[in-house]
């Protein structure tokens, strides 16, 4: 080969690269700019952002508690977060280990009373949604004191600070999985281990003040991991829109659920195959949050009340993943155009040969939870709850139990079909059945 022709074929691979990497942002433009406009200057994300934590932080104080994720590999982005804030003129006054997956109370408990007497200015949380929540739900009971179950329901933060006079002090969320959106949202998930129950906080009081991902801290995660976070955002996305139906904000949230969604079905498959694809594991960033984007919009509902029965054996994202598909059948009749909407997606990569735009109520419910079915198949989750080791009917009896507790009603009154406690053995029952044995057709339909 000449020089000249050498120098053409460099020419030719750079004018290439140019054009994949202007394919990739065009795919994502759509993503990145529902993102701006949900959460404007108080958002940093991308590849490579990491690098201005220093900055972000120092808007909003000097004295820092870092609360940080021990997993694999964490020390890797720990230490330049130490230097970035250091650089920045904040000192560190403690570190303290966050939380372990669901959030464990006895994690809150150790995170609050490490994190109460130190007065921080600015608490900064790097790690999942586990870690995230914590924060969260620490920073609530150091500044107002009580138990967690005082705050278990929708503002009761917020009220008590009212009361009170008191404020929050700020927290910097730095997310390093694309899963819960935690670092976006107003909602603190925390689990007892001794019965496998979670509860939540939901409360704007707790929206970090500032957020930090940089979806480069995902490239090195587990795969499974990243389904079950990818999965998740499905979740939010889908419930979300399903229980918008109806509610001013219906259009708005088809725009997010459309982009979320696209983005998880179209390239969650290609980092199942190739872990290293970054270009897919930054649209699953982008996907997830998306998810958070949804779920400050509106709540989720059945599928997510039901996973929080569930912990001892699934992880959220895979329980979710799960259940949706017969919760879905369940809402059919009342959610019929978006469905249709989530079906064309599928219908488009390949799951479901169905024609969802002549197909009506329980009919295209049907054909979409199959999509949706078929889609976890292939990347290799399961179906149905029998095939989940350790799965026993007393999950179902857990879950219905749960799904009658006050402080978890705000899931039932999001649903698309919202039920009453007194419903709820009537309705719920076979939909978890159905996620038992596969069993589309003993779903019943209000």
């Amino acid at each position: 080969m000449t020089a000249s022709t050498r120098r053409i074929a460099r020419q030719a691979g750079h004018q290439t690269r140019v054009i994949k990497r202007r394919q990739r942002l065009a795919d994502f433009n759509n993503a990145r700019a529902l993102l701006r406009g949900f959460k404007g200057e108080t958002y940093l994300n991308g590849i490579g952002v990491l690098s201005q934590v220093g900055r972000v932080a120092s808007e909003l104080g000097r004295r820092a508690i870092l609360v940080r994720d021990v997993f694999p590999g964490a020390d890797d982005f720990v230490k330049p977060i130490r230097d970035l804030l250091a650089a920045s003129g904040i000192e560190i006054t403690a570190e303290i280990e966050g939380a372990r997956p669901n959030a464990p109370r006895e994690d809150l408990a150790r995170i609050t009373e490490t994190l109460r007497p130190l007065n921080a200015e600015v608490v900064v949380s790097f790690g999942g949604g586990s870690t995230i929540d914590a924060t969260k739900a620490a920073i609530v009971l150091c500044t107002l004191g009580g138990k967690i179950e005082d705050y278990f329901g929708t503002g009761l933060a917020t009220a008590a600070l009212a009361k009170s006079g008191k404020k929050l002090a700020p927290h910097v969320a730095i997310q390093t999985a694309a899963s819960s959106g935690a670092h976006l949202t107003k909602y603190s998930n925390i689990t007892e281990l001794k019965t496998g129950q979670k509860k939540l906080v939901v409360d704007e009081a707790i929206v970090p003040a500032r957020s930090v991902f940089d979806y480069a801290v995902t490239f090195a995660a587990p795969t499974s991991l990243t389904a079950d976070g990818a999965l998740d955002g499905i979740a939010h996305c889908l419930e979300v829109l399903l229980g918008a139906v109806g509610k001013p904000y219906y259009g708005e949230m088809c725009d997010v659920a459309r982009e979320g969604i696209q983005l998880v079905v179209e390239y969650l498959p290609r980092v199942m195959k190739d872990s290293q694809d970054h270009v897919a594991r930054e649209a699953l960033g982008l996907a997830t949050d998306l998810g958070g984007y949804a779920i400050m919009l509106g709540g989720t509902n059945g599928a997510h009340l039901t996973s929080f029965s569930l912990i001892d054996i699934l992880s959220h994202g895979r329980a979710c993943a799960i259940l949706n598909p017969y919760y879905t059948v369940f809402f059919a009749p009342v959610v019929t155009e978006a469905l249709k909407m989530v079906g064309r997606i599928y219908k488009q990569a390949g799951y479901t040969d169905a024609d969802v735009n002549l197909l009506g109520e329980r009919e295209l419910g049907v054909a979409v939870a199959e999509a949706m079915i078929e889609f976890e198949k292939r990347i290799g989750f399961p179906a149905t709850l029998n095939e989940v080791p350790g799965f026993t009917y007393a999950h179902i009896e857990r879950a219905l139990h749960a799904a009658k507790d006050p402080q978890l009603k705000m899931k039932l009154e999001n649903m698309p079909v919202p039920l009453t406690a007194e419903r709820v053995d009537k309705y719920m029952g076979p939909v978890l059945r159905a996620a038992a044995n596969g069993d589309l057709s003993i779903i019943r339909n209000l």
